[in-house]
């Protein structure tokens, strides 16, 4: 069974005792988060928590001041699970929206059900290809990116770099073959070496072997979760050569990464967000994160973050009137809210259009690891799928 918690604020609860809103308003707003929480792929899907349930609190546990309720479900790394858990948010809980999503093959699974029942859905973080192109569908938004553009910018930094034989390792899923298909559409040529290892794998001696007998001098490596901790302590114990320069996505290099800070100094990594962006609303995110949790956010969390402060927008335009569904999708597709990235817009397939940039681990003054932005490396950039969809 999926593990299943409800969050709801105090005035929720007074208003189910008899309060009410306007006849024309939802009583409440029901949000179902789907995210992973167990095993050694869940540190995404607890930063998402962590992220959206910070927004729901600043919010006063309010979605465009109606009450709302956020039902957190594990996918426990499954999609049948996934599936499990969905048919449950939305046939017996009936919630309003679907979020959350670390894994793109967990939504994948979930999507068709959710667009066949109505439910919109703002993924937190997965965004597939098969949903960016001619799969687009107007129940689908992504709060995140299309799962190519941290990669297209891994590969322009590379190719900026003008390194010669060049290495990617990614999982073999469908966000695995998007990273391998952004990533080379940048680099502008085949890569030396690709490698595929199973979604949660652990084990990298035979990859690192690969690795070490391709005289490779540069390398992209995108191991989510517990994935990408194992490969970066076996790589070091491998002693593999510390001139090959290694590159990351910028999701992979936060939290839980740099507490092995020691491996990955210098590690260039790419994203469309850094807890050092210069506005306002990232500044005042990053301190009300540290304040709440005790360590710095992740990508994960501020993505999280802005799906909740995206919907709230959307519910606060419609004056609560959740049922509504296509006034619900043209008010979340108008995205009135300020981001933490800054400005904040979608393309016609409901994919951000949003800078993409690099970052670099460093050893800041207190000891810790951080990332500082270091250059912007695609400026407004638009998802390579947006010309498939045919989205009225």
């Amino acid at each position: 069974m999926n593990r299943l918690t409800k969050v709801a604020g105090a005035v929720m609860m007074a208003m189910a005792a008899g309060a009410s809103l306007s006849a024309q308003a939802a009583d409440v707003v029901k949000v179902g988060f789907l995210t992973t929480l167990s095993g050694p792929a869940s540190a995404p899907g607890v930063d998402e928590r962590e992220g959206f349930m910070l927004a729901m609190k600043m919010l006063g546990n309010k979605l465009g001041g109606v009450p709302a309720e956020v039902i957190v479900v594990d996918d426990q790394f499954s999609p049948d699970a996934a599936k499990q858990g969905a048919d449950r948010l939305i046939k017996r809980e009936k919630v309003d929206i679907l979020s959350g999503f670390v894994y793109s093959n967990i939504l994948l699974a979930v999507a068709p059900a959710a667009f066949a029942s109505k439910t919109v859905v703002v993924s937190a973080n997965a965004g597939p290809a098969q949903l960016a192109g001619a799969g687009c569908n107007p129940y689908f938004f992504s709060a995140s990116y299309q799962n190519d553009a941290t990669h297209e910018a891994a590969g322009k930094l590379m190719a900026d770099k003008g390194y010669q034989r060049v290495a990617i390792i990614a999982p073999n899923y469908p966000a695995g073959k998007d990273a391998s298909a952004g990533f080379k559409r940048f680099l502008k040529k085949d890569p030396a070496l690709e490698l595929f290892p199973k979604l949660g794998q652990l084990d990298f001696a035979t990859e690192i072997a690969q690795l070490r007998a391709a005289n490779i001098d540069a390398l992209y490596f995108f191991l989510p979760g517990g994935m990408g901790v194992n490969f970066v302590k076996q790589y070091a114990a491998a002693g593999m050569d510390p001139k090959i320069v290694r590159v990351m996505p910028a999701y992979d290099a936060d939290q839980q990464m740099l507490s092995n800070g020691d491996l990955i100094a210098g590690v260039a990594n790419t994203g469309q967000w850094s807890a050092d962006l210069p506005n306002e609303q990232n500044r005042a995110f990053v301190a009300a994160y540290v304040k709440e949790y005790g360590h710095q956010p992740s990508m994960f969390a501020s993505q999280a973050y802005d799906a909740a402060m995206l919907i709230d927008s959307a519910v606060k335009a419609i004056g609560g009137k959740v049922e509504n569904r296509e006034a619900l999708i043209a008010a979340i597709k108008a995205a009135n809210f300020k981001s933490v990235r800054g400005g904040f817009k979608f393309a016609a397939n409901h994919f951000p259009i949003q800078n993409q940039y690099a970052r670099v681990v460093t050893k800041a003054a207190d000891g810790k690891y951080v990332n500082n932005m270091t250059q912007t490396l695609l400026p407004d950039h638009v998802d390579a799928y947006v010309g498939q969809c045919k989205m009225p």
